[in-house]
């Protein structure tokens, strides 16, 4: 058997940008052939596996497969009705009651989507050998009254084509404004279409207007007019449920860029924010002169300047386009792997929603039965080894990077799922990360910016992703179908040795840790120390690993500020300040907040403790004077409470963010959505547009006075001793008789665990 089919599928058929199944076992497939759509149609009989064949009708037949799996049928019909309707009633006689749905079966029976059946039998998979620049992409953007597609409409579109021309279409009538876009979309035919929130809001809204005006949303490529639905973990929320759905059009890929937005915060959590605006900006795609218009005047500033409108419609798009092309390129990767659409692969989870799939086409490949899931047998999954070893503030600051530690001590000790009788995972780890470095390679390679090296950095950026989510697979109890927490506890036992050894290695080289996990150690060098003698240290202590465990000098920084485990700031050498970790960033805190830490620290950094004062009191002022703007003391909160359960609770415990919302008359609302809030002079809570320029600044001074001082101003407590840091966050309204000359106070590093 060649592993690499069980990577990369089999079937070497190039070009592939979208596939659609039907349950009638029709399948469509679009290829762009040297920039030609090719659409083909082939049939396939759709598939199943289950464990009992026994009470199955003759309309089916079946296939038994090799090994020990329990999963070990191989159940196929001429369509998936009739497929379905044969296996729940072979249950229903097995079991003596009626079963409502095949599903329903729960680990019984595994069925995929007919377009993941066909590729995981065909062995097919998207995009071989096609660049992700020759995808024909088209950007869309809806401009509404309102939020509510109940009683708002759309009086404006942004479309931005894949050659890049931005047209606005605008008509006073919507059905006609909706049937435009229908046209210009089978017009230009992209093969992706792309917005940021697509799922979450443009779609969802788009369908319910064209519903309540009668017209045809034929925005796929095949099959009747109308968007179909699949269920999701992020999207619009379903009538009449509490279930998350996304639309799907067949023959085109749904990306919304909020997927790969969240994604990368979750790994680098450097993001002001997730909205397009703040992450264009941040991403260097937002203009200087990018329009920006309230949601809540957006129709009074078209009727009085519809030029400025249409400016801010056409950067909407024009920043989707820039930001998918940046964030888009791992998931573009993973299609090339993976048997799922594109889109899907986009939302993924990266051990279910992309491992999964491929261990399942390599059995199925192979000939050999799947196990079920099964519920754990109580062993707790041991927790990831992590080191506090000093808090405050340290100079001469290092870290050394450990690439992918779990990953690789499964690799060394050949630790893998012990119901994985073909080892699959640890061949697709060992091929992935072969992979990985070899396109990291190529990418350092090429020039900067240019196509050849974004290709290798995603696929470089892909691999990673997929390793990485092994070891969390391996440990997920009965959510993954070859999970072992007795095999994800090894690989825990040899993590923590590894760690301890390096920890040790380092410590009798004269270093001070200050903190260990399986990303690597950070810790602080002698004062007579040259970066030599630091790439010097690492070499060492690298050559003392295990063989396939790769240690190395990631960074050297000036300064570095430790609060907790793997929460932390860092001065480069060159002045620049990194916040890691929710105590010093997180999408909830007030900007005012993170602007004052900013500054304080890099007064820490300094040795400048009266300057640490001074940007308290010049905050605290601020805040009393009301100079800092209504939007940099909002905060933004996640809602996860529905209505209904909001509302049983209210009169026991009311929160800010539910009451804002019902201030601001509205009482509906959907678990998930983000609402930016901030409490006012009166105690109560109000919402604030992310696009609102007004800036009534009538917020509660005394309230933003205690958050400076309990949720920001404590993130410095470690750098100080207790009478320190009391004296330099004391109140400015009462004097202390006896408060030390902050010139005299020095930044602390303190042990908090033996080494």
């Amino acid at each position: 058997m060649d592993h690499a089919d069980w990577l990369w599928g089999w079937d070497p058929t190039p070009g592939i940008v979208s596939v659609w199944a039907e349950g009638d076992g029709r399948v469509h497939v679009w290829r762009r052939v040297g920039g030609t759509l090719v659409h083909e149609q082939q049939t396939f009989r759709p598939w199943l596996l289950v464990d009992r064949i026994d009470g199955l009708d003759a309309r089916v037949t079946t296939r038994e497969l090799a090994g020990e799996g329990e999963l070990r049928f191989v159940v196929r019909g001429d369509d998936m009705a009739t497929l379905t309707h044969a296996v729940v009633r072979a249950a229903e006689k097995r079991r003596g009651h009626s079963i409502g749905h095949v599903r329903d079966l729960e680990d019984s029976v595994l069925v995929l989507p007919p377009e993941e059946q066909y590729l995981v039998a065909s062995g097919r998979t998207y995009f071989r050998d096609l660049a992700f620049d020759e995808l024909r992409r088209m950007q869309i953007d809806l401009e509404t009254t309102g939020l509510d597609p109940q009683r708002d409409r759309i009086f404006l579109i942004a479309l931005r084509a894949p050659d890049g021309e931005v047209e606005i279409l605008e008509h006073a009538d919507e059905a006609k404004l909706i049937g435009a876009l229908v046209e210009r979309v089978q017009a230009l035919d992209p093969d992706v279409i792309e917005n940021h929130n697509l799922h979450g809001f443009d779609l969802p809204f788009l369908d319910r207007r064209a519903k309540r005006c009668g017209v045809p949303l034929a925005l796929g490529r095949v099959g009747p007019p109308g968007l179909r639905q699949r269920g999701a973990r992020r999207g619009a929320v379903k009538d009449g449920t509490s279930r998350h759905i996304r639309f799907v059009a067949p023959g085109r890929e749904l990306i919304d860029t909020l997927d790969q937005v969240l994604r990368h915060d979750f790994a680098s959590r450097d993001l002001p924010g997730h909205g397009l605006k703040a992450v264009a900006r941040h991403f260097g795609l937002a203009g200087p002169d990018r329009e920006i218009v309230r949601r809540d005047r957006i129709l009074d500033i078209y009727k009085e300047d519809p030029e400025r409108v249409r400016r801010y419609a056409r950067a909407d798009v024009e920043e989707v386009a820039g930001l998918a092309r940046l964030m888009s390129g791992a998931t573009f990767a993973l299609a090339r792997i993976a048997p799922r659409r594109y889109e899907r692969l986009a939302d993924a989870g990266a051990a279910t929603g992309i491992l999964d799939p491929l261990i399942v086409r390599a059995y199925l490949r192979a000939g050999q039965a799947l196990p079920s899931h099964v519920p754990g047998d109580g062993t707790e999954h041991a927790g990831a080894a992590l080191h506090l070893f000093a808090a405050g503030v340290a100079h001469r600051v290092v870290k050394a990077d450990v690439a992918s530690l779990y990953p690789s001590l499964m690799r060394e000790y050949k630790i893998g799922p012990s119901r994985d009788r073909l080892g699959v995972m640890l061949a697709l780890i060992d091929r992935l990360v072969d992979e990985r470095l070899a396109a990291k390679a190529a990418a350092k390679a090429l020039p900067s910016g240019s196509p050849e090296r974004f290709a290798h950095e995603a696929t470089s950026a892909a691999m990673k992703l997929v390793v990485n989510s092994a070891y969390g697979y391996l440990g997920a109890g009965g959510l993954t179908r070859f999970s072992d927490v007795h095999a994800a506890n090894e690989v825990t036992r040899r993590g923590r040795e590894t760690l301890a050894l390096m920890c040790r290695e380092l410590a009798r080289r004269g270093v001070t840790l200050l903190e260990a996990d399986t990303d690597g150690v950070y810790f602080s060098v002698p004062e007579t120390w040259t970066p030599d003698d630091e790439r010097r240290a690492v070499t060492e202590v690298a050559a003392l690993l295990p063989r396939l465990v790769q240690l190395e000098l990631e960074g050297r920084y000036a300064a570095m500020l430790s609060h907790e485990p793997k929460n932390y700031a860092l001065q480069g050498y060159d002045g620049t300040l990194v916040l890691r970790g929710v105590a010093f960033r997180s999408s909830r805190a007030e900007r005012f907040g993170e602007t004052f830490l900013r500054t304080a620290i890099a007064r820490l950094f300094a040795g400048d403790v009266a300057g640490v004062r001074a940007a308290y009191l010049d905050t605290v002022l601020a805040l009393r004077r009301r100079t800092i703007s209504t939007h940099d003391v909002s905060s933004r909160v996640r809602l996860s409470k529905a209505p209904a359960q909001y509302f049983a609770t209210r009169t026991g415990r009311q929160e800010l963010a539910y009451e804002a919302l019902l201030a601001s008359g509205r009482t509906t609302w959907d678990v998930g959505e983000h609402v930016r809030v901030y409490r006012t002079a009166r105690g109560g809570g109000r919402v604030l547009d992310e696009h609102d320029e007004s800036d009534p600044r009538d917020y509660d001074v005394d309230y933003y006075v205690r958050i400076l001082r309990d949720n920001f101003a404590a993130r410095l407590v470690r750098a100080f001793s207790p009478d320190d840091y009391a004296a330099v966050f004391a109140d400015p309204d009462q004097l202390a008789l006896f408060a030390p000359p902050f010139a005299s106070i020095r930044p602390i590093l303190t042990r908090v665990a033996d080494d």
